[in-house]
């Protein structure tokens, strides 16, 4: 019987040992950072044309005003350039522009515009 209890309990040490190392496996890791100063330098060449110039409105597809990004949720830019470059999100002039970014590039300029104090195109900087 003691002998039976002995390989009961590493058998049941080994099923919760497997069992949370594949839970761990399973758990995504924390999300990528950016850098913001990568991040500025793809702005000035790539956002701030529109983003960086205050009551921009676009003629096409349509009119309307660019949105400020400067002090947005890094999150949110992130969905949003995600978007963009999936087609879930569609705008002609940001799918191309989107769709031209890395991962990395994303994540960095969302980490720029994030910021406290970054400018919408990072012109003033």
């Amino acid at each position: 019987m003691n002998k039976f209890n002995s390989t009961l309990i590493l058998a049941l040490g080994v099923f919760v040992s497997s069992a949370i190392v594949q839970a761990q496996a399973q758990t995504p890791a924390s999300p990528a950072k950016g850098d913001p100063a990568a991040g500025r330098q793809k702005a000035v060449a790539i956002c701030s044309g529109c983003h960086g110039i205050p009551g921009t409105k676009t003629a096409f597809p349509e009119v309307y005003s660019v949105p400020k990004i400067g002090n947005q949720n890094e999150a949110y830019i992130v969905a949003a350039l995600r978007g963009y470059r999936s087609g879930e999100r569609y705008n002609s002039t940001m799918k191309a522009l989107a769709s031209s970014l890395t991962e990395k590039e994303i994540l960095d300029i969302a980490a720029y515009y994030a910021q406290s104090g970054a400018q919408s195109g990072a012109l003033g900087k």
